[in-house]
């Protein structure tokens, strides 16, 4: 119980490193009044929509609580409520302090590139630690009340529900403003891409923060609960120390993330590098402490391979998520180069880089998931998960830097600076893109780690020692897993394609029909634009949200426990291939986009930079809404089969 007690400082400190971080934060000067003035927007757009979904997800919730009271017992109920404020909460504080640091980073840019760089830094740390903070302090606070990890399964399943909610509708958010601003403004009226003229520019900067700050931080916020969560559920068979051992590693890596956070210094040309090292400080303590903590806890050293395989799955994802989306690799390039001929031959380079991509990841999984089970069985499998989670806070950290310094590039561009500031903003906001980039790998390994240990969980809870693929309850349940991640993606693409096209004709509108806009000489109407993609958002997240909940359900009580096994082997083994191929061809064709906006193939302005801007649209939906969402659903499926387990194994209609 020392070890508990080790995590809950952990997660106070957390908390307390947050406040300190915020409190810095805002201690800095917020620059000349017009870029208060755009900061004001942003932050002011990113509350009211974030408002307002809270209204639909407490709604929703609601509906999802009473159920499970009735059907589970209030206890089960009352610790989903918990895990869905918890979830909630961390997003909230996130995109409080983010976009309080964009405009106060843009300033600082003005002072040289280590004040910016320290600021924006400090601002994305904030969400890495009410991330893992909350997150450790919910699981350990629940383990001391109820003293039975099973107790704690409605937690998990109230973080994975609103994270569905807020990544879903962020991601709405986000691309349709993104995909309306870039289409318009810069394919068909040829201005940049933070121009104030263009109506749709503030509504996507807004986008920024609820979709990679407040939905990314709810999406990681759930993995790293649903990790957690069935580690100390299989660590039950080795008695208090099987429990409490995957709470210990992560608390290291709270602390860990500290003391790597003041390791990112570098020059402009070096960004990227600094903080994919600071990933691998991040890991190097974790790995100590595991080695230590399983030699005196169990014995010998298999708990311990068990964490360095996770933690090594992640460090692969990382880097082959870098290799295969940033610019200054083949990759990338070979889509930029395919552009000089057209969208089409762009977007099937792309789309061919992004199946390529699927090998490596999946292999390293793999790897960590047999190392680990010859180590110490299933319950080492969710180890893995364990080992991997344990290096969120640096990798939160880094995803909400990059919305930061976006905006941070966004405001010195509207406001007209030049210089050395708007240089400094520009680096920065390039080694935000390897940040975004590199945890969107990340995030894809955690969930899918994740989803392998809840896969152990509910095998263990339903009393399952065999699924037989021949068994037809058992296929039925395959084949529609295989389905679900593909039928769930149709809905979200759907959901930004019907908002863009509504953007894009109010963007066009604006600038045929307010005089002098074209020239710079009228103001936009932005509100409108945030209301498009606010109103888009809320009505696209309800059907992917209640698809997710009520398909595993529908299936168990259907067919029965082996039916839920099938569905959740299915759609694990076709979400995991999905969401790489959707997130890395997405961020490439980014990338590829910058890549000829830096100079090559002739730059801006010319018709192979139009085409790369069209295949960057396609890949916005990709690696923004679809691709991530998926991480969400298979945690999501998990919990839901461990939580109604039992029921399946006495209702079933339909079992062959």
């Amino acid at each position: 119980m020392d070890l508990a007690i080790f995590s809950l400082v952990a997660g106070l400190s957390a908390l307390t490193f947050a406040g300190y971080l915020v409190w810095h934060i805002l201690k800095q000067s917020t620059g000349t009044a017009r870029m208060r003035e755009l900061s004001d927007m942003i932050r002011e757009g990113s509350t009211v929509y974030l408002k307002r979904q809270y209204v639909v997800i407490v709604f929703l919730g609601a509906i999802l609580a009473i159920t499970q009271s009735l059907i589970l017992g209030p206890f089960e109920a009352l610790t989903f409520v918990i895990g869905a404020v918890c979830s909630g909460l961390a997003g909230f504080i996130g995109m409080y302090a983010a976009t309080r640091a964009n405009v106060r980073a843009a300033h600082a840019a003005e002072f040289g590139l280590n004040k910016a760089l320290s600021i924006a830094l400090r601002g994305g740390m904030v969400t890495g630690m009410c991330v893992t903070g909350i997150g450790l302090l919910g699981l350990t606070a629940l383990y001391f009340i109820t003293g039975d990890p099973a107790q704690i399964s409605g937690f998990a399943l109230g973080t994975a529900i609103i994270a569905l909610f807020m990544r879903v509708g962020g991601g709405i958010y986000t691309k349709a403003a993104d995909v309306g601003a870039d289409l318009v403004g810069k394919v068909e009226v040829g201005i940049p891409e933070d121009d104030p003229r263009n109506p749709g520019v503030i509504a996507d900067q807004v986008g920024d923060n609820v979709g990679d700050v407040a939905g990314m931080s709810s999406d990681l916020f759930e993995s790293y609960v649903c990790a957690i969560f069935p580690a100390m559920l299989m660590g039950v068979a080795h008695g208090v120390r099987g429990i409490v051992f995957p709470l210990a590693v992560p608390a290291v890596g709270i602390l860990s993330s500290i003391l790597a956070m003041f390791f990112v210094r570098a020059k402009s040309e070096k960004l990227g590098g600094a903080f994919l090292n600071a990933l691998v400080i991040t890991g190097m303590p974790i790995i100590i402490a595991s080695y230590i903590l399983s030699q005196q806890m169990f014995g010998d050293l298999n708990m311990f391979y068990a964490i360095v395989a996770g933690v090594s799955a992640g460090l692969s994802f990382a880097f082959i998520t870098k290799y295969y989306t940033l610019h200054e690799h083949t990759p990338t390039q070979t889509i930029a180069k395919a552009a000089q001929t057209g969208p089409a031959t762009n977007i099937l380079t792309g789309f061919a880089v992004g199946l390529e991509s699927t090998a490596l990841p999946t292999i390293a999984v793999c790897i960590a998931v047999f190392i680990a089970y010859k180590c110490a069985g299933l319950y080492g499998v969710s180890l893995t998960a364990v080992g991997l989670i344990s290096l969120l806070p640096q990798v939160v950290a880094m995803d909400s830097y990059g919305p930061i310094v976006d905006n941070a590039s966004g405001i010195i561009e509207m406001i007209g600076s030049a210089g050395e500031a708007r240089e400094f903003t520009d680096a920065l906001d390039a080694a935000g893109n390897t940040t975004k980039a590199v945890c969107k790998g990340f995030a894809i390994g955690a969930a899918t780690l994740a989803a392998i240990a809840l896969f152990a969980g509910y095998i263990e809870t339903a009393g399952i020692e065999i699924i037989s693929i021949v068994d037809p309850s058992a296929l039925i349940g395959l084949l529609i897993g295989g389905m679900l991640s593909f039928t769930f993606c149709s809905f979200l693409i759907h959901a930004v394609g019907n908002a863009a096209f509504t953007m894009i004709k109010e963007i066009r509108r604006q600038f045929n029909e307010i005089p002098g806009l074209r020239e710079g000489n009228a103001k936009p109407d932005y509100a409108e634009c945030i209301s498009i993609s606010t109103n888009a958002a809320l009505k696209g997240l309800i059907i992917p949200g209640l698809l997710a909940v009520i398909t595993p359900i529908t299936v168990g009580f259907a067919f029965g426990v082996e039916a839920v096994g099938g569905l959740y082997i299915g759609l694990i083994i076709s979400a995991l291939p999905l969401a790489l191929l959707l997130a890395h061809a997405g961020t490439a064709w980014d990338n590829a986009k910058k890549y000829v906006e830096a100079g090559r193939f002739g730059g801006k302005g010319t018709a192979t930079h139009a085409a790369t801007v069209i295949g960057d649209t396609v890949g916005d939906p990709f690696k923004d809404t679809a691709g991530p969402s998926l991480d969400i659903l298979m945690d999501i499926v998990g919990v839901i089969a461990i939580l109604f387990a039992h029921l399946f194994l006495v209702f079933s209609l339909f079992q062959v």
